[in-house]
């Protein structure tokens, strides 16, 4: 298992960064990638990426609690202004990429980032 910092997570899925580029020397230890709340409430870990479709803001509170490092949202969907300031009031990096999650998950998993 390998610990990557968000500025290749950012190479590596051609992301965007919406908000903490002053954050993207932070690691992650894991990826999770999940479209549903209660999942990303039971299977994921601290510190770790969470993946995710979902661009409601409950999603900024699930980070928050379980301690993830970052949300990375796939098909290119990029969240409300409401997020973006939960976001930046937590200090939670929001990155975006047009790849699915599938293919997130792939890419990451093929350069060392395993599961949570």
């Amino acid at each position: 298992m390998r610990v990557i910092k968000l500025r290749e997570v950012q190479h590596i899925l051609d992301a965007e960064v919406i908000c903490g580029e002053d954050l993207l020397d932070n690691e992650v230890g894991s990826g999770f990638g999940c479209d549903l709340i209660s999942d990303s409430l039971c299977f994921s870990r601290p510190n770790c990426l969470l993946i995710t479709g979902l661009t409601n803001i409950q999603i900024v509170r699930v980070a928050d609690m379980i301690e993830a490092s970052a949300i990375l949202f796939v098909r290119g969907k990029k969240p409300g202004q409401d997020i973006i300031q939960l976001a930046k009031d937590k200090q939670l990096p929001l990155l975006v990429t047009r790849r699915f999650l599938f293919e997130s998950c792939g890419l990451l998993y093929r350069h060392g980032l395993h599961s949570s």
